[in-house]
């Protein structure tokens, strides 16, 4: 070797090297085992037109936004889907189906604060385009099965969903505009607190609005098809897509990997272009969604062209790397247990459902109690989501508050009725009238909150420009001294406020105490969802 050459040999970490090689290991076991399949390569532009991905059911909010030199609003992709159904539609118009395709390519999504997790990251995965019915329905999820197991990932599984029988109850019960997104908000959030409070002004027969707020709470193995069939049946619905999931099982058993599948009927992608059959993949030890899919057969009509069925999914790269690295091992179950004004009656609520709280006693200064196969994580009630959502804990309690303000993928179970507040607007009473004067002169309100999440929520609700001043403590301070207008704030008796010459002009929100999980233990873990059923329980007792 040269000195040149010497000097211009890459300096690469071998730790750096190391998952380099790694990532392209993985890319090229998940690619070959596709193309093995017959799906052939595609690669579509990074930039595409907002106004066709929102018109085709894709993801249209995303700040990652530009302008071309015709004034065009363009997003960088945050799914390949959409755009490869585009190609399909043009390019590819004339190809006879049914048409297999697969991709490995990078996209960009934006992460929610704290998360620690890259906005790009990269998706192997496939599209199935042409072909209907439950032989498409299992060629895909088994494409999804063979994957995991050729990298080497020990313990994963699929859960399966349909949109098709929420859409058919939702129009049964003749619902539709803004309550008809507010239910499928819910039921994406997975809030099911949010979702019997939102159906409580429902003016539909009960039994659909019974049979809308139990499906989305249906879970487990085959057996749960049974228990959707009975909710359906009991709202008139004959089928609703069930018997589409009873196929792929009976697929998914002779093919050998039926314990893998379970059902889940909050499974919901955001993603409005989904027609039937949707799933997400989890894998033990990993925190979030290794990938996800499903049938879209109106992608095509919606950009104008003749309906075309299709199917695919798209698995994580980075996801999957986690996955193949942890080497998760059983361990106690983990809780979120809030500290301060919620911890007394957190540990009273789950000694009821039967866990033993007595190393929760006296706690001192320890931040991980060990008790009879759990552990306890004492952390803040703001911090609690953050620590499931991570992987930290598997569940937790935290009020309603802790969790809107975070915007974190929870699961909402149980609202457990202790520690009830609300949020509300108030003003200086001596200067009552004041702040909309200065909204009529500026165009905006200033307000102070230690809740930036919420109140903007709140204003964007009512059609008010906000802008918002973001304090820690003593916000009363904020109109005393001129720095904002009004104030957003947590109340439970309105002392303070009365104190501090405050009065209460709007309700923003009203809280209590819930118990939450992370997508992936609500719907991999059973100890989760049998603590679930027990708070509940002992909840209505």
């Amino acid at each position: 070797m040269t000195r040149s050459e010497a000097y211009y040999r890459p300096r690469i970490p071998r730790h750096h090297a190391d998952e380099a090689i790694e990532r392209e290991r993985i890319t090229r076991i998940v690619s070959d085992g596709f193309a093995s399949h017959g799906y052939l390569p595609v690669e579509t532009p990074l930039l595409e037109e907002q106004s066709s991905l929102a018109m085709a059911g894709g993801s249209a909010v995303t700040p990652f936004q530009l302008f071309d030199g015709d004034g065009r609003l363009l997003v960088v992709r945050s799914d390949l889907t959409m755009p490869i159904a585009r190609l399909v539609a043009t390019r590819l118009a004339h190809t006879e189906a049914p048409i297999r395709l697969r991709y490995a390519a990078p996209v960009v999504r934006e992460q929610a604060q704290y998360m620690a997790r890259s906005r790009q990251f990269t998706q192997l995965g496939i599209e199935l385009i042409g072909a209907s019915g439950a032989d498409a329905d299992f060629e895909v999820v088994s494409m999804a099965a063979e994957a995991l197991n050729a990298v080497g990932v020990s313990k994963w599984r699929i859960v399966c969903g349909s949109v098709r029988p929420m859409n058919e109850l939702l129009a049964a019960a003749g619902i539709a505009g803004s309550k008809r997104e507010e239910l499928l908000s819910c039921v994406h959030a997975s809030d099911f607190v949010d979702l019997d409070a939102a159906l409580s002004d429902v003016d539909a027969p009960e039994n659909l609005v019974n049979a809308i707020a139990t499906l989305p709470r249906i879970s487990g193995g085959v057996e749960a098809l049974d228990t959707a069939s009975a909710a359906l049946a009991a709202a008139g619905i004959a089928d609703g897509g069930v018997s589409e999931l009873r196929a792929l099982f009976e697929s998914a058993q002779k093919a050998g990997f039926a314990d893998n599948l379970a059902v889940d009927f909050s499974v919901m992608n955001s993603f409005g272009y989904y027609t039937g059959l949707v799933f997400s993949v989890y894998a033990d030890g990993v925190s979030t969604p290794l990938g996800s899919g499903g049938r879209y057969d109106e992608a095509f009509s919606r950009l104008g062209e003749r309906d075309l069925p299709s199917a695919g999914f798209a698995l994580s790269l980075e996801e999957i790397e986690e996955a193949v690295a942890n080497n998760a091992e059983a361990r106690p179950l983990r809780i979120a247990v809030p500290k301060g004004s919620l911890f007394t009656d957190t540990v009273e609520a789950l000694a009821a459902a039967g866990l033993n709280t007595e190393p929760l006693h006296d706690v001192g200064r320890h931040l991980i109690v060990h008790g009879q196969g759990v552990d306890y994580v004492i952390v803040r009630p703001t911090d609690a989501p953050a620590f499931v959502a991570s992987g930290g804990a598997d569940c937790g309690i935290c009020g309603r508050d802790s969790l809107v303000e975070a915007g974190l993928d929870l699961v909402q179970l149980i609202d457990l009725g202790y520690g009830a507040c609300r949020f509300v607007v108030a003003e200086p009473a001596s200067a009552k009238g004041a702040a909309d004067a200065a909204y009529a002169r500026r165009g905006s309100i200033r307000v102070s909150t230690k809740y930036p999440r919420i109140t903007q929520a709140y204003y964007d609700r009512i059609g008010v420009q906000a802008d918002i001043v973001t304090l820690h403590g003593n916000i009363e301070l904020g109109p005393m001294v001129g720095l904002s207008d009004r104030i957003v704030d947590i109340t439970a008796t309105g002392t303070t406020l009365r104190e501090n010459d405050l009065v209460i002009v709007d309700e923003v929100l009203k809280c209590s105490a819930r118990f939450f999980a992370s997508p992936a233990s609500i719907r991999c873990d059973e100890r989760v969802r049998d603590l679930a059923a027990k708070l509940a329980a002992s909840r209505k007792a």
